[in-house]
């Protein structure tokens, strides 16, 4: 290959290109952004409206209705989902999944304008935004203090400023405490009897309370601004001192007709919190029941910007906390940290990417040698550094779909590489030198790897084309596949070839002697690897210190003398049983009477079958249902007897098999019976048609060679045959016959199908919903209730109290923007349980989760759901029913 030989030609700059890959790889990997979930764009826009005071039916009426007509002229759209509720109109407008946001965005807002002419004087301005996932916060800092609402509230708004002060973070809405309030409490007879109104009043406090510019002066050298400084620093003396009117020369004051106090609004929403336990230096510390109690508080809400790195703003808020001078007794509590899950997660794939490293690298070992296997090796990490070079200049951010996928591609990354490598050796063998074996090893087998590469890339291309959301949050897996596989590809025919030339060695070559600038610069290599290794994990550098010197001694001492042993006895009798297998498969005797019916009739009938049934579904679309009538008829006949025939050659040869066919059957039940035995362990119950499903392809096995085993020789005359005279048909009749049970054994006992698996929750959202009008302190009630019951659970079960972190209570809380749930309201409340890390659960969450249910049922008159974190894409209710009617 022309690239190939370029590459040997200059081959001291691949070695430069190799090392610069490798730094840049690893530089790349420490500085992209990493997250949870994919950055995926929801084609939802959501107009909310605010009225307050309206009631439901005057909300729909009066904005909900007017701006939906006006947008529903829109192109592209989907669906438009509305809620009204007391005081607050909500439209969602979903949009194509091909239709762009920035312009779908411009548009609902340009129709939103237009409706604003056909809403009531004294609506607040709609709000137009789009549903951005990285616009949700990734951290809540709680605080808690003996000293009063007011006073904390001023604190977190100080503190708020100083996190909002990091580049990386977006935003930090301040919720909860107490806001202070003027309230002017008019006396109507007072009011009344000076023949003066509400709108008198009003307008006196609006008028003073205001800086009035008054231009510019200029004295002696000097030009002064001149203003009128009228905005009130003391709202309460200066309210009262007003002027309402002087009609005969006598002021009306304010503190005439009215009572001014500096007061705070009245509460529209509680939030408390109980913690259990709290982590430092990564462990888990159990807090005293003294220090359990509940505690109000108010939280701060901290939102990163889109493509920053949450694992670095978050370190970066915890920095701000930690040098922020707080008064004495506030208490900090962190909840719902997206980064912690983030940490875990990659942390978790790393170990997974390194030990499917070590496993790849063992096997090489086993049938390559050390050599060898470094050689082929060194393709996996090139080829990932080379992937997070990619995706750092694309714009990319590392989240878990991309790590899964690259733990899939691992082991394909040394396919190309070890055909190459070998290839090369092969020709180092016949002679050839060692960049001559490099070029003539690559060229020959150099369209075979490119070909296989694409065809595996072109069975992945076309994912990247799956329509809709979901489309778009999986398309992660093929981009990752694809672009790891052709860094491999790039790997192996341009690298792979110019590392084999230089280190290329037989058994029977000499050693030739390294020299000491050599020695050194190996030196100096692992050892700035190692430092930048231990700076991005140093978890990873100690177990690649202590795995290398420990794979080596097992490769010297057990894995080398079982691989020569394997090589020397084991794969040679490997390959004879297998000729022996080639050529008993291949055995055709055709001499008995209508031996060609009989081995071809059932696969025959089959096919004949298939092809008639497709011809059938041609005709049909083409020349209507009765045409197709003519071969849909022959073609099922055909098919059946097809079936049949081949369910009877599968029986046949397990019958001819006898103890052979036995032996099979209680070794594939002893697999199945280690799987049920493995599926036990879980936390959930193996259904009893799981069982019947796995067992029953091993019992009929056994059964039928028992039946041989009884019959054919000692009750009747022992055959070699029944039916098929050649194996190849007795082949192909077994594979079918194999699928056709599979497909059976699953239509008696399927195994059901869910979008995403069900997970142990680390997060779980307690929604109570009141009657509509209910007001907070009503709503404040039912929760204090709702959590005094999950307190008595968590006191009467070890196990449910080990479980939970801590317990977030929010009253006064909206339900979920995204899918129709609504704005804010009274009758809401949340219950929000934080879950320990998975290792530290004494069991399952979701143990929990169902004793919370039956804990919490009972309640008067409120509506209870219950949600956990989910473990995939955004998604709706998994049932959705729309009743519409007069």
């Amino acid at each position: 290959m022309k690239i190939t030989n370029v590459a040997i030609k200059y081959r001291t700059s691949i070695v430069v290109l190799t090392i610069l890959l490798s730094f840049g790889g690893l530089m790349s990997y420490i500085t992209i952004p990493k997250e949870s979930f994919p950055s995926i764009e929801i084609p939802n826009i959501v107009v909310t409206t605010i009225y307050p005071g309206a009631s439901p039916d005057d909300i729909e009426s009066l904005l909900t209705k007017p701006i939906e007509q006006e947008i529903q002229g829109i192109n592209g759209i989907k669906e438009i989902r509305s809620t009204s509720v007391e005081g607050v109109s909500t439209v969602i407008v979903e949009f194509d999944p091909d239709v762009s946001m920035d312009e779908a965005f411009q548009k609902v807002r340009d129709k939103v304008d237009v409706a604003k002419a056909e809403l009531p004087s004294d609506v607040e301005e709609p709000l137009v935004s789009e549903i951005d996932l990285q616009a949700f916060p990734i951290m809540n800092i709680n605080l808690a203090a003996p000293y009063s609402l007011a006073r904390l509230k001023e604190v977190a708004e100080d503190l708020a400023e100083e996190v909002e002060g990091i580049p990386s973070v977006l935003e930090v809405p301040v919720v909860g405490g107490l806001e202070r309030e003027v309230q002017v409490n008019v006396d109507l007879n007072a009011l009344q009897g000076y023949n003066l109104t509400f709108d008198d009043i009003i307008s006196t406090i609006q008028q003073e309370n205001a800086n009035i510019p008054g231009g510019s002066m200029d004295i002696d050298r000097l030009n002064y601004l001149v203003r009128i400084d009228g905005e009130f620093s003391d709202p309460e003396e200066e309210i009262e001192r007003l002027v309402i009117e002087s009609p005969d020369g006598t002021p009306i004051y304010i503190r005439d007709v009215a009572d001014v106090v500096f007061g705070y609004k009245d509460r529209s929403s509680y939030a408390r919190l109980r913690v259990l336990k709290v982590e430092e230096d990564d462990q888990l510390i159990i807090l005293p029941d003294e220090k359990t109690t509940t505690l109000a508080v108010v939280t701060l809400n901290v939102k990163k910007r889109t493509g920053a790195n949450i694992l670095e703003t978050s370190a970066a808020v915890e920095a701000v906390l930690a040098s922020y001078a707080l008064p004495n007794g506030t208490q900090v509590v962190i909840t719902g940290d997206q980064s912690e899950q983030v940490k875990a997660l990659v942390k978790d794939l790393e170990n997974n990417i390194i030990s499917g490293l070590i496993f790849v690298v063992l096997v090489l070992l086993f049938f390559l040698g050390v050599r060898n296997a470094t050689l082929v090796g060194i393709a996996i990490p090139l080829s990932m550094f080379l992937t997070f070079i990619m995706f750092q200049i694309m714009g990319q951010e590392l989240n878990f779909i991309i790590l899964f996928s690259l733990i899939i591609a691992l082991g394909m990354l040394v396919d190309n590489a070890v055909v190459i490598v070998e290839n090369i050796y092969r020709f180092r063998e016949q002679g050839y030198s060692r960049f001559e074996a490099a070029r003539l090893g690559t060229a020959e087998v150099g369209a075979p790897v490119v070909a296989s590469t694409a065809t595996t890339v072109a069975a992945f291309a076309p994912m990247l084309f799956w329509p809709g959301v979901i489309g778009k949050f999986m398309s992660y897996m093929p981009l990752t596949l694809i672009v790891t596989l052709t860094a491999s590809l790039f790997v192996a025919i341009i690298i792979n070839p110019v590392i084999t030339g230089i280190f290329v060695r037989l058994d029977d070559e000499e050693r030739s002697p390294k020299t000491k600038v050599f020695k050194n610069v190996m030196a100096v290599v692992v050892l700035v690897l190692g430092l930048v290794l231990g700076f991005a994990n140093w978890k990873t550098l100690v177990v690649l210190t202590i795995a290398v010197p420990v794979f080596y001694l097992v490769h010297k001492y057990i894995l080398s003398p079982i691989a020569k042993g394997f090589v020397k006895t084991g794969l040679p009798r490997f390959i004879a049983r297998y000729r022996a297998f080639l050529g008993w498969i291949l055995q055709r005797d055709y001499s008995p009477k209508y031996s060609m019916l009989r081995n071809t009739f059932a696969l025959g009938s089959f096919t004949l079958g298939v092809m008639l049934l497709i011809g059938s579904g041609i005709v049909s679309g083409m020349a209507g249902s009765n045409a197709g009538l003519i071969l849909l008829i022959p073609g099922g006949v055909l098919l059946v007897l097809g079936l049949l025939g081949i369910i009877v050659h599968v029986l046949e040869s397990i019958y001819l098999g006898g103890k052979a066919s036995v032996k099979a059957g209680l070794i594939f039940a002893l697999v199945m019976g280690s799987i049920l035995g493995l599926m036990s362990l879980g936390s959930k119950e193996v259904p009893f048609s799981t069982i019947v499903n796995l067992l029953m392809m091993p019992a009929i096995i056994v059964l039928v060679g028992l039946v041989g085993v009884l019959f054919n020789g000692p009750l009747l005359q022992k055959r070699e045959r029944l039916f098929l005279t050649d194996n190849r048909a007795r082949l192909m009749t077994g594979t079918l016959g194999g699928l056709f049970s599979i497909l059976a054994m699953f239509a008696v006992a399927p195994t059901g199908v869910e979008f995403f698996p069900d997970t142990d929750p680390t997060m779980i959202n307690i929604k109570l919903e009141a009657p509509l009008g209910t007001n907070v302190e009503e709503s404040n009630r039912v929760a204090s209730e709702a959590q005094a019951r999950v307190n008595a659970l968590l006191e009467g079960n070890v196990n449910d109290k080990a479980n939970i972190k801590n317990m977030l209570v929010n009253v006064g809380v909206g339900g979920d923007m995204m899918f129709g749930g609504g704005a804010a309201g009274s009758e809401n409340s949340t219950l929000t349980l934080n879950m320990v890390d998975y290792a530290d659960r004494p069991e399952a969450s979701r143990s929990t989760m169902t004793r919370l249910r039956e804990q919490l049922q009972g309640i008067p008159g409120i509506e209870i759901d219950f949600e956990k974190d989910n473990a995939g894409p955004p998604v709706g209710a998994p049932v959705n029913i729309e009743i519409s009617g007069q």
